[in-house]
């Protein structure tokens, strides 16, 4: 479908949509200085926009389905041949969107075109869903994931994709690990963090210690310790929650204490450790393995 063919008033560059569309604004733009768009030309200051209540998406997969999500779109930035795709989906959605067009040549000088290749959206993080809200729509048995100390963002994006992939119901954030919706870690996470519940915990260890006492979970470790059991030795398929560490020195000692086992990925060739979102893709996929088995399906 032609924009042409759409019913627009167009004055000074600004293409205004009727009342009926929910696009605020649709506006060719010649330089990146223009004020409105200043958080694309920040991209490096992902907790600055954090702290603001946004985040940023970027490339053609990653936000078409943020287009198909239920967050809130504030607005997005394109080269103009993209507008035709695009505006089909986006005048569906129910806030009021700006728009910004430009030519490729302008936004590669935006940082890390290699990934938006074109276009990015900002939206609105939502709001932190709260342990109590996640329990009450739950399916047991349950499995949940929990960050402690996590400092990559590309690491929780990875995480977070895994989580996805194997039915993960919800992901609790500990209060020193990295947030999902930093840029890097929503591109990592292609997309698929928009569908999974968030929890944010102010005390992780408390947290923990509320899900194993009062929920009936298990509390498991992901320690590459030789002491630690075997991962093919555990039962998950019962309700669970899998804590993951910091890259460098793993979970920390007050996380493990509120653990109630310590698994070990085995590992040949005197290798002792994967990276953390690859130990995350290992351990949730055996957890499905065994879900499957048992005639629980995800």
């Amino acid at each position: 479908m032609s924009i042409s063919s759409n019913p627009h008033i167009i004055l000074q560059g600004i293409i205004r949509t009727k009342d009926k569309f929910m696009i605020e604004l649709i506006k060719e733009i010649s330089s990146l200085d223009l004020p409105e768009i200043e958080i694309y030309r920040t991209l490096k200051k992902s907790q600055r926009h954090r702290d603001e209540g946004l985040f940023v998406v970027e490339g053609d997969k990653v936000v078409n389905r943020f287009l198909q999500s239920d967050l809130r779109v504030v607005s997005i930035l394109m080269v103009s041949d993209l507008l035709d795709f695009y505006y089909p989906i986006i005048e569906k959605r129910p806030e009021k969107i700006n728009i910004y067009t430009t030519s490729a040549s302008l936004l590669k000088n935006i940082v890390g075109y290699r990934y938006h290749q074109g276009i990015m959206a900002v939206g609105m993080i939502p709001q932190p869903r709260s342990l109590e809200q996640v329990l009450a729509v739950l399916t047991e048995p349950a499995i949940f994931v929990a960050l402690d100390r996590l400092e990559s963002a590309e690491n929780t994006g990875v995480i977070v994709r895994n989580c996805a992939a194997n039915g993960v119901q919800a992901l609790i954030v500990g209060e020193r690990s990295t947030d999902p919706f930093l840029r890097r870690a929503v591109r990592n996470s292609m997309g698929t963090l928009f569908k999974l519940p968030i929890i944010y915990s102010e005390n992780l260890a408390t947290t923990l210690a509320q899900l194993r006492d009062s929920h009936n979970f298990q509390i498991v470790a992901a320690n590459p310790n030789a002491q630690s059991h075997s991962l093919f030795s555990v039962d998950l398929c019962k309700n669970c929650c899998i804590v993951l560490g910091n890259e460098g020195v793993g979970i920390a000692p007050d996380i493990l204490n509120q653990c109630d086992i310590k698994v070990r990925i085995p590992m040949v060739s005197n290798v002792d450790s994967l990276n953390v979102a690859c130990a995350s893709a290992v351990i949730l996929y055996e957890a499905t393995r065994q879900r499957y088995n048992s005639g629980i399906f995800l």
